[in-house]
């Protein structure tokens, strides 16, 4: 059987199992609804799909869970391919690297790299898929102390727009690695990753949760203890109104909470003792302030990471904003308490303020186009349209939430936070979109990817 033998029938039609197994995205207020898509297994079956869509002059997108569905612009009739490649995380200890298939998700890594002593620098949830995050920047609990997660990439394999199999790494096309690490998609279907992994001992990790009532004061001791924290530890602050669904816990869903969660990391079991008491030096502050209404901050292994924020598992549907702070003075904590807080009327189930700062900030020699992030904190709003809260109620407040906190909008955005194809993005300067194109030019001279480009992400867009 030769390789166009596979694709009569690997490329699904709308209403049929495949289509929607192929199509499924974890976002459900942005459904993919492409032409035709395809569930790719093996690199054989990813070249093919890729040369029989040039044959029949279909643009291209990729996907693996579709959890940033909502950030990308709709397929328009075009091929949708699912990666979901065999094999397995493979990894070396001695090198600290992972060997990481396409259509891997970070539970999968982290299971991994634990019997080693080691982890990955990964994203919040354990469904969340491996490539997309890390292309685009990913800012992990881990990453005031490693900087973005895509610093971390060191060798990406892809098949190109005509069908090559090409490795991209420190000797091999260091330009279309450079590329690759936040230069916004469109480069080709990614197969494999290769990642290097951090030390982990233990972790002290977790989330405690107050009643909003008392979020003012919370979140000025966060804010000052955020300003000279030590670099293993990172952390976020949720303004949260959860609805009373299975998996919430009742406490929670009595009205809108504010958490602090995060993780503080030893390297080493010499470091266990100090992560400890810097972990205290934030919670006893915080807890002094108010009890607790709920708090499972605890020193764990590297897996209790991905439990720690608590993110469904299964798909829901959202609308959500993000922008990244200048400051977080006495009137921006106002301002961002007074769209989202208690008695805002927000119908935004979450609302985060992500602490960033150490290596975040830190241009990484040996990083990608994006390498760091200037400015001190993110902001991460989404909700659900359930009930009486309609996508339209949703997207006028994250356009109040964006007014109100415009005037410490830095104008620049991480493409893994992202949640909306239409809402000002930009992660990259002039210069630096003009010499991303530049690659993708060279290995997609016809644009089949073009579709697959983050929105901003090109000089020409």
């Amino acid at each position: 059987m030769n390789q166009h033998d596979i694709l009569p029938r690997a490329f699904a039609a709308p209403g049929t199992p495949e289509y929607d197994e192929a199509a499924g995205v974890f976002n459900l207020a942005a459904p993919a609804r492409p032409g035709a898509a395809v569930t790719v297994r093996t690199v054989d079956e990813v070249r093919a799909a890729v040369r029989e869509a040039g044959a029949r002059d279909l643009p291209v997108r990729v996907h693996t869970t579709g959890h940033a569905s909502g950030a990308r612009h709709a397929v328009d009739g075009g091929l949708l391919v699912r990666t979901r490649l065999a094999g397995g995380v493979v990894v070396d200890a001695r090198r600290r690297i992972a060997r990481i298939p396409a259509g891997t998700t970070w539970g999968e890594v982290v299971a991994a790299a634990a019997p080693f002593g080691l982890t990955a620098p990964h994203g919040s949830a354990a469904g969340v898929g491996v490539v997309g995050y890390l292309l685009g920047g990913g800012v992990s609990f881990y990453g005031r102390r490693t900087g973005l997660a895509a610093n971390s990439v060191r060798a990406v394999e892809l098949v190109t727009a005509d069908g090559t199999l090409v490795r991209a790494d420190a000797e091999n096309d260091p330009e279309l690695l450079w590329a690759l690490r936040g230069g916004g998609g469109g480069f080709g279907v990614v197969t494999a990753v290769e990642l290097e992994l951090l030390p982990v001992a233990k972790v002290v990790t977790g989330a405690a949760y107050w009643s909003a009532a008392h979020a003012a004061p919370l979140l000025a001791a966060w804010r000052d203890w955020a300003a000279d924290a030590p670099r293993r530890a990172t952390t976020s602050l949720r303004v949260m109104n959860l609805p009373p669904v299975p998996g919430v816990p009742p406490v929670l869903a009595a009205g809108p909470v504010l958490c602090v969660d995060g993780a503080v990391a030893a390297a080493s079991p010499d470091e266990v003792a100090e992560a400890r008491r810097q972990a205290e030096d934030l919670l006893g502050p915080l807890r002094g302030i108010a009890p607790p209404l709920m708090d499972t901050w605890a020193l764990t292994d590297a897996a209790g990471v991905l439990d720690a924020h608590m993110d469904p598992a299964e798909p829901v549907p959202f609308v959500g904003d993000h922008l990244l702070l200048a400051e977080l003075g006495d009137e921006a904590a106002a301002a961002f308490l007074g769209v989202v807080g208690e008695g805002s009327g927000s119908p935004l189930a979450v609302a985060t303020l992500r602490q960033l700062g150490g290596a975040f900030a830190d241009a990484d020699p040996r990083g990608g186009v994006l390498s760091r992030l200037d400015a001190p904190f993110a902001y991460m709003g989404s909700g659900p349209p359930f009930g009486p809260v309609t996508v339209a109620d949703l997207e006028r407040h994250c356009a109040a939430v964006r007014a109100a906190l415009a005037p410490w909008d830095t104008g620049t955005t991480v493409p893994s936070l992202v949640e909306g194809a239409d809402r000002p993005q930009r992660h990259l300067d002039a210069d630096a979109l003009a010499a991303v194109d530049r690659v993708r030019a060279r290995v997609d001279p016809r644009g089949r990817f073009a579709g697959d480009i983050a929105p901003g992400a090109t000089a020409s867009g």
